[in-house]
């Protein structure tokens, strides 16, 4: 599990009610069920007009992202890469083929395959720069959804907020009533408000952190293979990926503990 995630959603909602309480609220004065179906089903309808059917079936894997964590495979790659590299120096690109099957990530399998069918280097790089491409236009579909969701829901608690006042002008004939019909009416407005920025934006937030390590992971693997490609020296090679590493690291990119690799990411499932 990710327990920034978890921790993050329980805690930002904690202490608002908490807060809440504080000031002499009482929690059951927040229950609104007409103001979650006005909000949540708003938000979900916009949603579904925004986005073709086709790539909303793949929510609940986004989902389970934000709420798992991933490795993605940057200790494996390196290991792997320094192997072939030495073995390349050694024995020739072509006997890395003896020793291709024992690559289970995709990715690293196809670009090392290209090297070893002796592809020119550009159009190697080209196709591996593609694939990552790809892979990040794919990422983005998610990203967006959760962005959009997180635009609708305040809006859709406004709406919510204007059509319980509606009701509540409609019916001024017992004053005893009329604060708490106001105070109920804006509920919907917390509920936008409060879910946007403690759920669909922050779980958007994550995914892109996400993207930006499986990406970070997928160029080391890039470098290293179009580094073996030309020859150099495994030395230099292993300065290279570490360089890579370190930037991950400074950026926060790096993986959880596992041993998934870049292209077994619950976040590519469907690359």
């Amino acid at each position: 599990m990710d327990l920034s995630t978890i921790i993050g959603i329980l805690t930002g909602f904690g202490f608002l009610i908490a807060g809440y309480m504080l000031e002499g609220g009482s929690v059951g004065s927040l229950g609104g069920l007409s103001a979650a179906m006005i909000v949540f089903g708003g938000t979900a309808g916009a949603v579904l007009v925004s986005f073709p059917l086709s790539d909303l079936k793949n929510l609940p894997k986004w989902i389970k992202l934000a709420f798992t964590s991933q490795s993605f495979g940057t200790a494996e790659a390196y290991e792997t890469l320094v192997r072939f590299a030495e073995k390349a120096r050694r024995e020739g690109l072509l006997s890395l083929e003896q020793e291709l099957e024992t690559v289970t990530d995709r990715f690293t399998h196809q670009g090392l395959q290209l090297v070893i069918d002796g592809t020119d280097p550009e159009i190697t790089k080209e196709i591996l720069e593609s694939n990552i491409a790809v892979l990040e236009k794919r990422h983005k579909v998610g990203i967006s959804v959760f962005e959009a969701a997180g635009g609708y829901s305040p809006t859709m608690g406004i709406i919510g907020t204007v059509m319980g006042l509606v009701m509540v002008l409609g019916n001024l004939t017992d004053p005893e009533s009329l604060s708490h019909s106001i105070a109920a009416a804006f509920i919907a407005t917390l509920y936008g408000v409060a879910s946007a920025n403690l759920l669909w934006l922050p779980i958007a937030s994550k995914l892109k952190m996400k993207d930006k390590a499986e990406v970070a992971a997928m160029e080391m693997v890039l470098d290293g293979i179009i580094s073996i490609q030309a020859g150099e020296n495994p030395s230099i090679l292993k300065e290279k990926l570490k360089t890579h590493i370190g930037s991950m690291l400074l950026k926060g990119e790096k993986g959880q503990e596992g041993t998934a690799s870049p292209s077994n990411a619950a976040f590519s499932e469907s690359r």
